[in-house]
């Protein structure tokens, strides 16, 4: 006799894969539009009408987190799952409690854009959360462990695909990171005190906040480059040998570099060195991806014409190479005394968050949203291709803006006279700034445009399609 359940056992569970792709769509275009708002702020300080939680020291880390943990977050656990029930070609690990990572996530997502607007928070960059909600993410990242290594875990075939690697890693690094760095002692519901104290504090909290572009801006979005590039090229990852030596490569050498953040600072000069030699090392293991991914493309260089998806995932591979070189040399010491403390840092981050992380993830999405509707491709390919337009322009004027306003900022600030007295004063270098905060506010404006665009695009595809059920490959599925 058959058994009832086979049916549902060789199909993929995909509903934690659509929903947290349209949260990321959606978190995505309110994380850019805090951004946006703070630019403006930054360009003309009244905008922020003398209303406490709408001053740039609050919204800054909401548009941070919004971002980094909303946006790029739903997009790592929506593609993350997706690419492990495919690679492995198994259903995923205890559905109910890939469900409860859904819910958990949208809940550090509320408690987070309610309680940092209130001024609620550790001061630490990109670990601002308070201690309860420090806790929540703990728990629901945990149970992300679970779900994920436990689908491996009961994979169908012997292989491991070298995305699992990466996506892997990005899971222990970033559990690791978290729970080490956000150890504190609570004194009230919403105020704690870091377990750690002066420069040892700031070590730990570097080692994270590296490791975090690392881990959870990098390793995890290299992740979705392996699986994504080759699906939309339809051609093989150019060297699996190379993708195995970037993989490990990478995950050694990032943990060491955090300490470049704090060259000139209390922390011994030998520990700031390693974390420079770190960061240089860092330029080869970072170029061999991002030459992996877009020879990948080798022999099919003609559809970059015609696949605006494409353009995406390989103008993100580009941003990725130029900002992993940028940022070893912004962590050698001559360099970083020019740079530090400037809008060169500003344009340094963005170019890899709008360039690499923001356009690689949207690539995947638009790759993968049509799929899980039952559809090819998205309602409008040439909506996609405007979008790609519009955000690539977008970060361009971004970054060049920054770029050129931190290079002129450092050496106003260490241009001196003769006799020792600086040359100008701190206000003059933010007045010479201001016509480039416009830039970087149109720049942010475009690029915000696009994800709007994206969001209608991705609204027109649901209500056309249908959720569709993916089944496992007969091969390996069983009853």
């Amino acid at each position: 006799m058959a058994n009832p359940a086979a049916p549902a056992a060789s199909v993929y569970f995909d509903q934690p894969v659509r929903w947290f792709a349209l949260a990321s769509v959606l978190w995505g275009i309110v994380g850019m539009l805090v951004g946006v708002i703070i630019a403006a702020q930054l360009t003309w300080p009244e905008l922020n009408l003398g209303i406490p939680f709408l001053s740039y020291g609050r919204l800054r880390p909401l548009h941070t987190n919004a971002v980094i943990f909303a946006f790029g977050g739903c997009a790592l656990f929506a593609t993350s799952y997706h690419v492990v029930q495919r690679t492995c070609q198994t259903s995923l690990f205890l559905p109910k409690l890939a469900m409860f990572t859904f819910w958990g996530w949208q809940l550090v997502i509320v408690a987070a854009a309610i309680s940092l607007p209130l001024g609620y928070t550790q001061g630490k960059e990109y670990a601002e959360l308070e201690w309860p909600i420090d806790l929540l993410i703990a728990v629901v990242w945990v149970a992300y462990a679970v779900v994920f290594f436990g689908t491996v875990g009961t994979r169908k075939i012997r292989h491991i695909y070298v995305a699992n690697w990466f996506f892997g890693a990005f899971i222990l690094a970033v559990a690791l990171l978290h729970i080490v760095n956000s150890a504190a002692i609570p004194a009230g519901l919403m105020k704690s005190y870091s377990a750690y104290a002066g420069v040892q504090d700031a070590m730990v909290q570097w080692w994270y906040g590296h490791n975090a572009v690392g881990f959870f801006l990098t390793a995890g979005f290299l992740g979705m480059m392996y699986y994504y590039i080759p699906k939309q090229a339809e051609r093989p990852v150019y060297s699996y040998r190379l993708s195995i030596v970037h993989f490990w490569a990478l995950i050694f050498t990032y943990m060491w570099a955090g300490p470049h953040h704090l060259h000139y600072t209390a922390l011994p000069d030998w520990a700031q060195s390693i974390g420079m030699i770190f960061s240089l090392v860092l330029l080869a293991p970072s170029w061999g991806g991002m030459i992996n991914g877009i020879m990948t493309l080798s022999g099919a260089w003609h559809k970059l014409r015609d696949d605006p998806i494409l353009k995406f995932l390989i103008v993100s591979l580009s941003f990725y190479g130029m900002s992993t070189f940028e940022g070893p040399m912004m962590s050698i010491k001559t360099v970083n005394a020019l740079s530090h403390y400037t809008d060169w840092t500003v344009g340094h981050v963005h170019s890899g968050a709008l360039g690499w992380v923001g356009l690689v993830s949207m690539g995947a999405l638009y790759h993968l949203i049509p799929r899980m509707y039952g559809k090819t491709q998205m309602y409008s390919k040439r909506a996609i291709e405007l979008h790609f337009w519009i955000a690539t322009i977008g970060i361009v004027l971004y970054i060049a803006a920054m770029w050129i306003a931190g290079v002129m900022q450092g050496l106003m600030w260490r241009a001196i006279n003769p006799d020792g007295t600086l040359v100008y004063s701190f206000v003059e270098s933010v007045k010479a700034t201001f016509p480039f905060y416009v830039i970087r506010l149109l720049g942010g404006l475009l690029y915000l445009s696009g994800m709007v665009i994206m969001g209608w695009n991705t609204v027109m595809t649901v209500k056309s399609g249908s959720v569709a059920q993916a089944r496992i490959p007969l091969a390996t599925a069983h009853a």
